[in-house]
């Protein structure tokens, strides 16, 4: 199976508030042809740290079957508990062994770390279907992938791209 550049978000939330809107626009966005998400999982962390997992998904049944949890493979977490944790784990260090490199060391984090005490985040594995015409014209032309990030909303206000006011209507959008 083809694959398109694939990218994993994290979007936290002190006090969620969730009324469909996300999942609606990740539909419209499939709908377009334009992602399509691989995997994602609401994380729920406690005040002292503890986790409880619940996965989401906008694949077919069939695209789940073929592609399971994968995030948990990414960062080592299973959503069945810790028979789940396990399975994440040996799911990731199976394909490091089989010569998948997910993260360097400078490139590597803690998903789950980042994310404060009493408070949500939603992981998302996205499949950025636009960028397949792109990617293939780069590796045509020799070009290779060096670095890639988001840049935050409050960074665009400090540049002058954005008007100081987006990011009061944007509250808790990241940056």
């Amino acid at each position: 199976m083809a694959i398109g550049p694939v990218q994993l978000i994290v979007l936290g939330f002190s006090h969620p508030d969730f009324h469909g809107e996300i999942i609606a626009e990740l539909e419209r966005l499939r709908e377009n042809d334009t992602i399509r998400v691989i995997d994602s999982l609401a994380v729920y962390k406690d005040a002292d740290g503890n986790l409880e997992v619940e996965h989401l998904s906008n694949l077919s049944t069939d695209e789940a079957i073929e592609l399971g949890s994968k995030i948990g493979a990414l960062i080592g977490l299973g959503i069945d508990g810790e028979e789940g944790a396990e399975e994440g784990a040996i799911a990731g260090a199976e394909a490091a062994a089989d010569g998948v490199q997910v993260f360097s060391e400078q490139e590597a984090w803690d998903v789950l770390d980042d994310i404060p005490n009493d408070s949500a985040a939603a992981l998302v594995l996205l499949e950025h279907h636009w960028a397949v015409p792109l990617r293939d014209a780069i590796a045509r032309a020799g070009g290779f992938r060096i670095s890639d990030g988001f840049i935050s909303p409050l960074d665009l206000v400090a540049i002058g791209l954005l008007p100081g006011r987006c990011c009061r209507r944007m509250r808790g959008c990241g940056g």
